[in-house]
């Protein structure tokens, strides 16, 4: 039985893929290979944005702060909603139609490059230096976690994806409603406060985001065995990809809480 709390990775996937393979079977090589490609899209992407918004920057830093912030904002903010909305209307695609993910998964990356970019260069305005510290740290977590993985420091087990995935939806509970309130001018204030139980929530989701890519390698891992079909791989990828993005902006979102404080 395949489960993640990662909504792209639902129970029973590879098992109702395997059923359409045409022969070509999923490997864990094609899978690691086809993450690698939609990564380097998302960075290339993303990289293409900040670069058209990092002059601004600059300037913003050498004291023409009001125009800079302004062009910068007019520049980053197109990027980052278009690419979100892009994105999510992707995700609910290939969600529902897996075998369309070899197609669709490379767009997805690009959308999702674009709001990286955008809401990154934005953010950058205001604490500047952040967007490398979230970076790395998003990175840094995403080896550890594999390499605690592969030698099985963490070990997958029926408890352990039960307990991450109730974490996980009780997490886009509170996030839901959190969105509903700010329509009537309301919001939770530990959500998005910089105070102690604002950084407290943050650093809870971001150990619960991070915990997810253990489980994503642990389905990817299942799917391989069970001999899902080779557009699984660029599935896989997506899927990976999308715990990655949402780490990354957590992360991000917890480094804004902590400077906000100084």
């Amino acid at each position: 039985m395949f489960r993640s709390s990662n909504p792209t990775l639902k129970e029973g996937l590879f098992s109702d893929a395997s059923v359409l393979s045409d022969g070509q079977v999923m490997t864990i090589q094609g899978a690691v290979n086809k993450t690698l490609i939609m990564l380097l899209l998302l960075i290339a992407a993303a990289a293409w944005v900040w670069m058209g918004v990092m002059p601004l920057i600059q300037a913003s830093q050498q004291g023409a702060a009001a125009v800079a912030a302004a062009q910068g904002r007019g520049i980053a903010l197109p990027f980052a909603f278009g690419g979100a909305i892009v994105g999510f209307i992707l995700a609910m695609v290939i969600s529902f139609k897996p075998q369309w993910s070899g197609y669709l998964a490379p767009v997805y990356a690009i959308a999702e490059g674009f709001f990286i970019g955008g809401i990154s260069a934005f953010i950058e305005f205001m604490y500047p230096g952040i967007v490398m510290q979230a970076t790395l740290l998003t990175f840094a977590t995403l080896f550890c976690l594999l390499m605690a993985y592969k030698t099985g420091i963490i070990r997958v087990t029926e408890k352990f994806r039960l307990g991450i995935f109730v974490a996980t939806a009780a997490i886009m509970v509170i996030y839901l409603i959190n969105m509903v309130m700010g329509f009537f001018h309301a919001s939770m204030p530990f959500i998005a406060g910089g105070g102690f139980w604002g950084i407290a929530f943050s650093m809870v989701v971001v150990g619960i985001a991070a915990l997810n890519l253990v489980l994503d390698f642990d389905l990817i891992e299942r799917g391989a065995e069970s001999g899902a079909p080779k557009y699984m791989e660029w599935y896989s990828g997506f899927a990976l990809m999308v715990t990655l993005v949402w780490l990354y902006i957590e992360i991000l979102n917890l480094l804004m809480k902590l400077r906000s404080r100084d």
